[in-house]
């Protein structure tokens, strides 16, 4: 009977630690991907298109359905010239704010959806609100976007977007 309850101790114990374990996995997870977004944000309000790409896979697998024509972007370089003509059509810094980021970790793979607000002088545009859903796959331990879909939703009525994307 001792041994017995010696045995479910020690399993107790292993499952705890193990929980444990996990849970302090998931809480670093959560602050790489929190410190992708905030260093992402930074870039943005610099215009740096350099330091943009940094959260992004760097190969042809990146994949993104952005906002602004083309409807698709394939690979690293396609998006990064896009962002770079993005930023060369504003003027000054631009302001930039990420809300009502949302995280869901499932081992190596996570997703993300948010609002993502920015400010300036780009012409006829001077605020925008799109919403982002972002998968980022955790690639020799750092958490790199894959995938992006950017948009602003339309009113069906006048089929006009809504650029603010107001709920």
């Amino acid at each position: 009977m001792k041994r017995r309850s010696l045995f479910l101790v020690l399993a107790v114990a292993v499952a705890a630690a193990a929980f444990g374990l996990r849970a302090d996995a998931q809480s670093n997870d959560n602050a790489a991907i929190d410190a992708l977004y905030q260093q992402f944000a930074n870039a943005f309000r610099h215009k740096d298109f350099n330091a943009i790409m940094l959260p992004y896979v760097h190969n042809d697998t990146l994949f993104v359905f952005d906002v602004s024509t083309p409807r698709e972007h394939v690979g690293w370089d396609d998006y990064r010239a896009d962002w770079k003509g993005f930023f060369d059509s504003i003027k000054g810094n631009p302001t930039f704010s990420i809300s009502k980021l949302s995280v869901t970790i499932s081992g190596d793979v996570a997703y993300t959806h948010s609002i993502q607000s920015f400010s300036g002088n780009m012409g006829n545009l001077h605020a925008m609100a799109v919403r982002v859903t972002d998968v980022l796959r955790k690639i020799n331990g750092k958490w790199l976007i894959v995938q992006e879909h950017v948009s602003v939703p339309i009113n069906f009525t006048t089929l006009k977007p809504d650029f603010m994307s107001r709920p």
